[in-house]
């Protein structure tokens, strides 16, 4: 059977009116999730129960717990990782003293994407092969990309922090979610039932395929958000602002879902109070990377400040020299990742790292920017572009749009193993002549900024 057969669409449409909603989430939560987490062989729900318990803590005790943990990813690091264990005996490093003053760790230095590409398997604790892996690309929104690879640990680690964060804003597993999700031109329809439908039937959550941002493709998202009605809608803040100023422009203002959870880029405050205003929702804002996972969370809400994760890694402002504005650089230590640990990581964001009585806070946060690209008279974002590349063209490393020529220029670098005839034959497939495609090596790419900063979009 497909998934777009009359008996599926019947039935998703029964499940999105009441009790058949409320019934349909608790047994997705308590007892299709449980069959999912044994079968794929995680182990996630003890460790939301655990960080429950840790945050129930007071700060004084988390703060001892965390410098433990600390020290006990520095000593890993230091015995099993290559990388890490020649930089420690260069440096005479020991992994003790940044648990007595974690000032000492500014003895390391930053762990860059440059490093991690430089490196490579020597930032491996052990050989991929030996281990359950996953693998994640980070999106180069502060830097040239590179992949990062956790182990099955620190994988149920990140799932977890999302679901104890969630739950801290109301999000139970009977309450349904919908995440902002690519739609791809030449998406077959699935069969059904797939792995992804339970998965999604297991948490709770639907998804909206979008490629477009203009009247005709915000009217279709709204629609959809109206029919399904989640607690909670995940996705970025770019795309959601467009959305509230379609609806205030057309509808003055409207409610389809309780909670928006912004991620993926900087939440600017405009954003924010037009969303909440048109909307009529909760907007909270949640701080994460490929490198690490979620890391800050308005765990109380917006009023009570962007709490950083300590249970998950240490923080660190890095001054940035170059400005002439103070602004700071969020560095982090990983606990969790113990096949790749990340220690002293710059993420290339800048925000200032507050400590208060109740625990670390995100302050002074500018963040990743995800830019609107038209391509042939459509606006699209660019993580939607990015996505294309990705999974439909392939082969790419890396990419950049320059806006300023007419068509804007696609310039990219392409994988050792890809080659430009079939890249430039898949790229006019989707796009046909919407942009001038120039294969190019790294250092073409234009730098932005004060601190030459990469960006995916150039616009002067």
């Amino acid at each position: 059977m497909r998934a777009d057969h009359p008996l599926v669409r019947y039935g998703r449409t029964l499940f999105l009116h009441q009790p058949f909603r409320l019934l349909k989430g608790m047994a997705g939560a308590y007892v299709a999730y449980p069959i999912a987490e044994s079968r794929e062989q995680r182990s996630v729900r003890p460790k939301v129960d655990e960080l429950r318990r840790y945050y129930q803590q007071p700060f004084t005790q988390r703060r001892k717990i965390a410098l433990e943990r600390l020290v006990s990813i520095l000593q890993f690091a230091g015995e099993h990782v290559p990388y890490y264990r020649d930089l420690f005996r260069e440096r005479g490093f020991d992994p003790l003293k940044a648990g007595q003053d974690p000032r000492y760790l500014e003895e390391l230095p930053y762990l860059t994407k440059d490093v991690i590409r430089e490196q490579g398997a020597r930032l491996f604790s052990r050989p991929l092969e030996e281990v359950r892996h996953h693998a994640c690309k980070t999106g180069g929104s502060t830097g040239l990309s590179c992949t990062i690879f956790y182990d099955q640990v620190a994988a149920d680690y990140s799932s977890a922090v999302t679901f104890y964060a969630r739950r801290r804003i109301g999000k139970h597993g009977y309450r349904s979610e919908l995440h902002f999700a690519c739609r791809f031109p030449d998406e077959a329809v699935p069969p059904w039932p797939s792995r992804e439908d339970f998965k999604c039937f297991a948490m709770n959550r639907s998804n909206i395929f979008f490629d477009r941002i203009d009247d005709t493709g915000l009217e279709e998202m709204w629609q959809t958000l109206k029919r399904r009605k989640p607690y909670l809608a995940h996705g970025h803040p770019s795309t959601m602002f467009a959305l509230a100023c379609y609806i205030e422009r057309k509808y003055g203002s409207d409610k389809a879902f309780s909670v928006f959870e912004s991620s993926g880029e900087l939440l600017e405050p405009h954003q924010r109070e037009m969303i909440e205003r048109a909307l009529r929702c909760r907007v909270i804002d949640r701080y994460g990377l490929a490198e690490l996972g979620v890391m800050a969370y308005e765990l109380d809400g917006h009023e009570h400040g962007f709490q950083i994760l300590d249970s998950e890694g240490w923080p660190e402002s890095r001054v940035d020299h170059d400005g002439v504005d103070g602004t700071h650089e969020l560095v982090l230590t990983g606990y969790r990742n113990r096949l790749m640990p990340l220690i002293r990581y710059a993420t290339g964001d800048m925000a200032r790292v507050e400590e208060r009585e109740n625990g670390f806070f995100l302050t002074d946060v500018v963040g990743r920017i995800h830019d609107v690209v038209p391509i042939n008279g459509v606006a699209h974002p660019t993580h939607h572009i990015q996505d294309m590349l990705d999974h439909r063209v392939g082969g790419i490393q890396e990419f950049q749009i320059d806006l300023r020529t007419s068509p804007p220029t696609l310039r990219i670098v392409l994988e050792p193993w890809a080659n430009e005839e079939d890249t430039t034959r898949k790229l006019r497939d989707y796009w046909q002549d919407a942009f001038t495609i120039a294969y190019v090596d790294h250092d073409a790419f234009v730098r932005v900024g004060r601190r030459a900063k990469f960006r995916h979009v150039v616009t002067a």
